[in-house]
């Protein structure tokens, strides 16, 4: 049963812009904190973002997209975004949603469900 969809992904060059978008009709209302994944090729899954989603409050794991990757919600529409900026060819990977009924912003890799992701492909 798909629960979280992914969409906007895609390929961009260097220094392009990407708006990543998290569907979450049917449990939204059940979550406390959504997120974002990535994995590059050959790497592990590591956390991008989290926001909760009461209060709106984030967490950014990675220096490298602090000032160019903003994470928000729609609590009317049910949706998670994560707008993606000057995008470098290191941002190259998979991206996944994820979510969780508990409030643990920091624990984004180890949230109860996530979605099947969605490939960014950026080039030099």
């Amino acid at each position: 049963q798909v629960i979280l969809v992914e969409s906007g992904g895609g390929a961009v060059q260097a220094g392009g812009s990407l708006r990543l978008s998290c569907a979450a009709a049917m449990t939204y209302k059940t979550y406390c904190t959504m997120g974002w994944l990535r994995q590059a090729p050959g790497k592990e899954r590591e956390g991008v973002a989290s926001i909760l989603l009461d209060s709106g409050n984030t967490v950014y794991f990675e220096e490298s997209v602090k000032g160019r990757f903003t994470i928000s919600r729609d609590n009317v529409k049910k949706r998670l975004y994560l707008e993606m900026n000057n995008l470098i060819p290191e941002d190259t990977a998979t991206y996944y949603c994820a979510a969780d009924r508990g409030c643990r912003p920091y624990d984004v890799v180890s949230f109860d469900d996530r979605g099947q992701g969605t490939q960014v492909t950026v080039s030099s």
